[in-house]
């Protein structure tokens, strides 16, 4: 058993990983709340808001059409550009003075409805109107309840506060704008979420593989480590410091981790996100450096015997010395670029480094706790992204990984991974969490399987993996079904891996045994042993 220090952290570690969502960092702007009518009952898309100034191409804004008017295309026409102009009144709630025909209009948001600001520019010949929104978000503009029938033809799309202000700098300037509105369709599936996909599994293959890749060739004891002993731990344990879950720490775990949860939820600044960084980067040093030292001691058995008196620190590997400065320096480069677009490929590596490290410490010790942490997770997971809607008016846990009200900051714990093929970008990713705790019962399987000499076929944890992979599949089915709405990942995992588990076990005959395992007198397994 880890020592009381070792514990902690475990247990910290676990707490940070609460974040256990799949979902994409866009927003699904549609919805069927809003009024409908036949001439009012455009879908809320994304428009990209193309700009130069005085020729010179500017930084490309983001807006969303209205419920009415015409729809955009969904393919940039340069032939479409056209040059910009505010309406005077700045509002567009009354005839404008100033030249609309054949250009793009440009209102404020307030004094009437939008409708009536569509009206008058589409009189006034105007070919498009951008509506400057008074906050950053987007507000899906709709038609009035009581609204008679319109017949608005021209496209209308709100854009930013930020937008508008940079627009009209340049407009006070004297100079010309030019703007040409164009709306992308996204595609149906984009490739980056198959690499997610294989990503994950790769990662929970690998974590539950770990003690093979690094194991010297000499021997096969590491791999009997639930293997029940007189003494209650064997000599690997004592080693490594691995850490056997209860059923008692799983329900506490569960409390904890919707405590900090909903901590991040009403106090998420850029400073809380910085403490997570912070931590992120301490776990992911030491992930990063465990497995690297693993590995280079497994296939050098002498590259880690020459050392170094430090103060304070006593005698000191050379070789883990070196490689923790150069982990650290990773991390930090890694933090210090974390907005740059090839920040997720630190943020992945240093991620799956500290979930291989902490599967090699934290276990099952059977199926009886790992149905209590399963099952404790799986509502855990389906209350904070279904169910706290209705408390707290929208999900919790996506508000959280979205980082609202974070200044621009992200949560660190999830594995994250561009959108390649799609116009808009983003992120496709998975929570750390989603597949931490499965592989804890992956891990379980493999050792299981081990200690007991079982084969491929007869065994669990190859059925666990491709079950995994199966519910993960379900997971980003779920996710489109569902129009990218953010999903509970254990709502899948957790019925196709402990599902899978127990079903095989009830089929086979031996649920009792994996049920009690390592919990039964030594005499009554000994024929279970290697």
């Amino acid at each position: 058993m880890a020592s009381h220090p070792h514990s902690l952290r475990i247990f910290l570690v676990f707490s940070l990983f609460a974040l256990s969502f799949a979902g994409g960092s866009d927003v699904t702007l549609d919805d069927d709340a809003s009024p409908k009518s036949p001439f009012c009952n455009n879908p809320f898309n994304l428009v990209k808001v193309n700009n130069w100034i005085d020729g010179d191409e500017g930084k490309t804004l983001v807006g969303v059409n209205a419920r009415f008017g015409a729809l955009l295309p969904s393919i940039a026409d340069n032939n479409l550009k056209l040059q910009a102009v505010f309406s005077n009144p700045l509002n567009g709630c009354s005839p404008s003075s100033s030249k609309l025909s054949g250009r793009i209009a440009l209102s404020i948001r307030g004094d009437c409805d939008f409708t009536a600001k569509a009206e008058v520019a589409q009189e006034g010949g105007a070919a498009a109107l951008l509506v400057i929104n008074d906050k950053e978000d987007l507000y899906k503009m709709v038609c009035s309840e009581n609204g008679t029938a319109l017949n608005i033809s021209i496209p209308v799309v709100m854009i930013p506060k930020s937008g508008g202000d940079a627009l009209n700098k340049s407009l006070a300037s004297g100079k010309r704008v030019e703007l040409l509105l164009y709306s992308p369709k996204r595609p149906v599936v984009d490739y980056s979420v198959i690499f997610l996909w294989m990503m994950a599994v790769g990662t929970l293959v690998c974590a539950s593989l770990w003690s093979e890749f690094t194991a010297p060739e000499h021997t096969d004891e590491r791999y009997n480590e639930l293997s029940p002993k007189e003494s209650g731990v064997t000599k690997d344990d004592s080693e490594k410091e691995v850490l056997d879950i209860s059923a008692k720490g799983a329900v506490v775990f569960v409390i904890v981790a919707s405590t900090f949860l909903v901590l991040l939820y009403f106090f998420m600044s850029s400073w809380f996100i910085w403490v997570l960084i912070v931590l992120f980067c301490i776990g992911g040093i030491e992930g990063m450096h465990n497995c690297i030292v693993s590995l280079i001691s497994s296939k050098c058995r002498n590259c880690g015997k020459k050392s170094v008196d430090l103060p304070f620190f006593g005698e000191v590997s050379i070789l883990s010395l070196v490689v923790l400065f150069l982990c650290a320096a990773f991390a930090i480069f890694w933090a210090a670029n974390r907005r740059a677009s090839y920040s997720w490929v630190g943020q992945d590596v240093l991620g799956i480094c500290l979930m291989i490290t902490v599967l090699q410490i934290a276990r099952l010790p059977n199926i009886k706790v790992a149905t209590v942490l399963l099952c404790c997770a799986f509502v855990y997971d389906i209350f904070w992204v279904f169910v706290s809607p209705v408390i707290f008016h929208e999900s919790v846990m996506i508000a959280v990984a979205r980082g609202d009200n974070s200044g621009g900051e992200a949560i660190p714990m999830l594995l994250r991974i561009p959108r390649i093929f799609d116009p808009w970008g983003g992120y496709d990713m998975i929570g750390f969490g989603d597949i931490l705790f499965p592989g804890l019962l992956v891990s379980f399987a493999f050792r299981y399987d081990k200690a007991n000499k079982k084969g491929v076929a007869s065994g669990y944890f190859l059925w666990l993996v491709i079950g995994y992979g199966v519910g993960l599949f379900f997971t980003y089915l779920g996710l489109y079904l569902m129009d990218g709405h953010g999903q509970p990942a254990l709502l899948y995992l957790v019925p196709c891996t402990l599902g899978v588990i127990v079903i095989l076990g009830l089929i086979r005959g031996e649920l009792k045994h994996l049920w009690s395992y390592g919990t039964e007198a030594p005499s009554s397994l000994s024929s279970a042993e290697p």
